[in-house]
């Protein structure tokens, strides 16, 4: 399969159903949506997207994945490695010295993806599900607390 990713150029293409595979509600991505730079990815530009990433600037150093998701139907294929890789392309590009990203600290199929792909665990961020969602998340039996942040130094 071949992959175009490229960079939505209007916040009015914005794929909610595929940002959604990674966060919870519409409110929550509307968060960070407006001020990231958001990348699709396509077998050609006129077919519909299959993967999303949205990338938010902290500073001149540092960049974070805000979301990063691939549809059901097209996981387990390597895609979300390949995403990382444009990631981490963007980033140099860029001049970005590191990108960082958050998931659950029980999310352990997540974290080994991200430690895979070079990442490393570096902080934890506690109480940030409890605090910043309305309503309780649960996955996998499990209520979400605290995020584990990862950094990859490019």
């Amino acid at each position: 399969m071949q992959i175009i990713v490229s960079k939505v150029d209007s916040k009015h293409d914005l794929p909610f159903g595929l940002l959604l595979l990674a966060d919870e509600t519409i409110e929550a991505i509307e968060k960070y949506i407006y001020d990231s730079d958001v990348y699709v990815a396509k077998e050609c530009e006129e077919s519909e997207g299959f993967a999303v990433f949205a990338l938010y600037k902290i500073d001149n150093s540092y960049i974070e994945i805000k979301n990063i998701a691939v549809a059901e139907s097209v996981q387990n294929r390597g895609i979300g490695s390949f995403l990382i890789s444009e990631i981490k392309r963007i980033a140099r590009s860029s001049k970005y010295e590191n990108i960082i990203v958050g998931t659950p600290d029980s999310a352990s199929r997540v974290i080994g993806f991200y430690e895979r792909n070079g990442f490393r665990k570096y902080d934890v961020k506690k109480d940030f599900f409890t605090n910043n969602y309305v309503t309780p998340i649960i996955e996998d039996g499990i209520i979400l607390k605290d995020m584990v942040m990862l950094r990859l130094r490019i």
